[in-house]
């Protein structure tokens, strides 16, 4: 039963962007609402289904662990920026100089020195 109120979610939500299509000579603003409401009509339909229960468990869930996350403190972010920063300036200048090296020694061995 599901797998029918999946597909029926996926007719829907084509049919919503089939309708923005299909009402082009309308304004813009019926369009959006074609396809706003083939979406919300999907996922209403999506929502009760196993996977759609599912899925919101999982995001309620997902919202919860994002509450025990410690962020890091204003200062801590301008130094770790700080740091990557730098490491990104001393790559390029060594990249730089590798690349450098690698011309002057393709020039020497094809006898193109200077």
């Amino acid at each position: 039963m599901d797998k029918i109120k999946l597909g029926f979610a996926l007719l829907l939500l084509i049919a919503g962007i089939a309708g923005f299509y299909y009402l082009r000579d309308s304004a813009m603003v019926i369009r959006v609402l074609a396809v706003l409401s083939g979406f919300v009509l999907a996922a209403v339909t999506v929502w009760f289904t196993t996977q759609g229960k599912q899925f919101y468990a999982f995001s309620r869930e997902s919202s919860e662990e994002t509450k025990k996350v410690v962020w890091p403190s204003r200062k801590e972010t301008v130094q770790t920026t700080g740091i990557v920063f730098a490491f990104v300036l001393v790559m390029a200048i060594f990249l730089w100089m590798v690349d450098a090296g690698l011309l002057l020694a393709v020039r020497y061995m094809m006898g193109q020195e200077g």
